[in-house]
C-alpha cells in the first residue's frame, strides 16, 4: 500500500549507510526476498510488476527494518460521526 516502506541499513567499511525503498503510489506495496546471500528489496505493482529493486549483500546487512503504513480494521464500518455502524446511537 502507499505509504509502506523498508529501511535498509549496510555496513560501508567504517561507517553505516542507510537506504529506503518505499511505495511510492496507490495500489503498489515492497516486498523483500533473501535468496543466495543476496537481500532484495523491490517496489511491486497490484498486478505483480516490479517497478524498482534495491539490491545488497546480505552479509553487509546490519539491519532490515519493514514498516507498514497503518492499515484500518475493515471488521467494523463506520458511518460519518465516527461510531461503528453496529451500535445503537441512543446508548
Amino acid at each position: 500500500m502507499k505509504g509502506d516502506r523498508v529501511e535498509i541499513v549496510v555496513d560501508a567499511g567504517d561507517t553505516t549507510r542507510t537506504y529506503e525503498v518505499v511505495a511510492s503510489r496507490a495500489g503498489r506495496r515492497v516486498e523483500t526476498t533473501v535468496r543466495r546471500g543476496v537481500v532484495e528489496v523491490s517496489e511491486v505493482t497490484r498486478s505483480g510488476t516490479v517497478v524498482r529493486t534495491a539490491r545488497f549483500m546480505a552479509n553487509r546487512v546490519l539491519a532490515l527494518v519493514e514498516q507498514p503504513v497503518p492499515r484500518e480494521d475493515n471488521s467494523e464500518k463506520r458511518d460519518h460521526s465516527g461510531r461503528p455502524l453496529r451500535e445503537d446511537p441512543e446508548t
